[in-house]
């Protein structure tokens, strides 16, 4: 073999590893955050399991990436474990998409249809027609699809450059006879997990012996225990995946590396014995790029069909391996989910921040409601549990903010950038949304110690005070959950309401001074709680202000968002008129 073969060879294998990894970042960028949302729904029997693990594989094209994702929500809680197994047991079908795509090099004839369909004719023209158009567009979300096909044409090609490196091999004896040593069962197995950790993927691993079966020297008896063998291989990067997760996702990890080699080894022993007692007519033929595509699908399906009655029983089986521990508190079952497993794929990780983000407005928004109770209504129990919601907001904000720098220092697309440092803002204010709803209880607590009560009349206008701003936690929550602008824009003309009725209360207020309807001990009091109120509301108008300027960021919403829908001044005067209605006007 010359010099030159050997690094056509490794440019083939360089190219074709290049290909996969730009093609699955590229279906992955394009789905990300839906495959989360469709592993969470979709899991309800088995047999769906199976279909949305292997559906979910075929488009990122990694099976250790979407078990990963299943260790990953697994630890989160967001999935159990009898969800988790077909799942897993779907993504191990899914990955033999990979190789039948591979198999498209077989095509063969002489019509130029046939040409056109061989990967060797079509990839290059794939290849310059998918970098012509990500050079020309401008729209992100275009040239994330060019890049699944440009992918596509690379990989094709690198399969090419080694098919071609290979085949001066198949007239070298001394070739066929290293290779003819892979008829051990063991050794084969062996030399198909060895190639796998190589290259980090099962499917690369199976395509490089596809390349290597077009030679015409690879016979079914040392294709079959490679292929099993590249199969193996990927546990290794799932068990990586189990350091440090908690007991479910072990067992998970566990399962499925007990299906992988239990299902590995009673395979390779019904192929054996039925060669030694009847034989496999096929046995010393060369396969093809499509025979080893079949064979892997095969063994896969099998594999899946013999454990899927029985997954109750491996689930038993690894509670026996993975003992229980003790369960966490209610704050780490809901923080959990920022789990460091899914920092490579931000758009999970980014959809991993806004549930707790979510969590951070309930929370607030509850807490607030809880201390406005205080008022004329003191409860112990009621001061603990806001602080209980604040001690949860607090760890939140920190383990938030370092989770999201973390996401900053991968490789992020524009919209991924922008919607990481919303979120940054948007943590800094509800975390100073928690701090004046505790202001507001220690004001509290403070009249309870002191005796002191408000008038009437204060806590008449102090009940529309309330409504409006549990209206606009509400209104901003709903706006960021749902990326409404018109609810954002509804949320800042309630700001700006609230700001009227609390310069309209300190006036009525100082009039009830002046009329000795109040004392000062509960003025000042009366006025540090409308302070704290009105912070709450400034918060929400930040809020509701990061969303639009992300929204209406200039390059995302020329060249990758839906047309923005905005209020005409009529509608923004409309609705001002009608929160003035509601909260302002029965105060003044």
């Amino acid at each position: 073999m010359t010099v030159e073969s050997v690094l056509t060879m490794l440019g083939g294998i360089g190219m074709f590893l290049y290909g996969m990894k730009l093609m699955g970042n590229a279906l992955e960028r394009a789905a990300g955050a839906k495959m989360e949302k469709i592993l969470e729904r979709l899991t309800s029997s088995k047999p769906k399991g199976i279909i949305l693990g292997a559906g979910v594989t075929a488009v990122i094209q990694s099976s250790a990436a979407t078990i990963i994702m299943v260790v990953g929500f697994l630890n989160a809680g967001i999935l159990k474990l009898a969800q988790g197994v077909p799942v897993i047991m779907g993504a191990n079908i899914g990955t033999t998409v990979t190789a039948q795509i591979l198999r498209m090099g077989d095509i063969d004839g002489g019509s130029f249809i046939l040409t056109m369909l061989k990967p060797s004719s079509f990839a290059p023209i794939l290849i310059a027609l998918s970098a012509f158009i990500i050079l020309m567009t401008k729209k992100q979300s275009l040239k994330d699809k060019m890049e699944i096909f440009m992918g596509l044409g690379i990989l094709f090609m690198g399969m090419t450059l080694m098919e071609s490196s290979f085949a001066p091999l198949a007239e070298s004896p001394e070739f066929s006879r290293i290779f003819t040593i892979f008829e051990n069962p063991i050794l084969g197995v062996f030399a198909g997990m060895a190639v796998t950790i190589l290259l980090q993927s099962s499917s690369a691993s199976v395509g490089v012996l596809q390349a290597t079966a077009s030679t015409g020297i690879v016979t079914f008896a040392m294709a079959a225990p490679i292929t099993i063998g590249c199969n193996l291989g990927k546990c290794v990067t799932v068990l990586l995946a189990s350091i440090g997760v908690n007991k479910d996702a072990k067992r998970a990890v566990t399962i499925d590396v007990t299906m992988c080699v239990l299902g590995s080894v009673l395979f390779l022993i019904g192929v054996y014995i039925y060669q030694g007692v009847i034989g496999f007519s096929f046995w010393e033929d060369p396969v093809s790029r499509g025979t080893v595509a079949n064979f892997h699908t095969l063994f896969n399906l099998l594999v899946a069909v013999f454990f899927l009655p029985l997954v109750n029983v491996l689930i038993k089986i690894s509670k026996v391996i993975i003992k229980d521990k003790p369960g966490r508190d209610k704050m780490e079952e809901e923080l959990v989910i920022l789990d460091s497993i899914f920092l490579d794929r931000p758009d999970v990780a980014l959809e991993q921040c806004r549930k707790v983000i979510g969590l951070m407005f309930t929370t607030d928004r509850d807490s607030f409601n809880k201390a406005s109770t205080l008022i004329d209504r003191y409860d112990d129990n009621v001061v603990a549990h806001i602080d209980e919601n604040e001690s949860f907001v607090d760890k939140s904000e920190t383990i938030l903010g370092e989770y999201i720098l973390k996401i900053t220092q991968r490789p992020l697309s524009f919209k991924q950038r922008l919607l990481a440092t919303e979120f940054l803002h948007t943590v800094g204010d509800l975390e100073r949304v928690g701090d004046h709803v505790v202001n507001l209880k220690e004001e509290a607590q403070l009249l309870h110690n002191d005796g002191i009560s408000y008038s009437g009349d204060s806590l008449r206008e102090m009940s529309f005070l309330v409504k409006a701003i549990d209206n606009i936690l509400m209104t901003t929550q709903k706006a960021y959950e749902e990326n409404d602008i018109p609810m954002a824009l509804r949320a800042q003309t309630l700001e700006e309401v609230i700001d009227d009725m609390v310069d309209t209360m300190k006036k009525n207020h100082i009039d009830r001074l002046q009329d000795g309807r109040c004392t000062v001990e509960r003025g000042v009091s009366f006025i540090e709680m409308l302070t704290d109120i009105e912070r709450i509301s400034d918060h929400c108008f930040n809020v509701s202000s990061h969303l639009i300027q992300r929204i209406e960021s200039k390059e995302l919403s020329t060249h990758d968002a839906d047309p923005l829908t905005e209020m005409t001044p009529e509608e923004m005067a409309e609705i001002r008129e009608e929160l003035e209605e509601l909260y302002l006007n029965p105060i003044r």
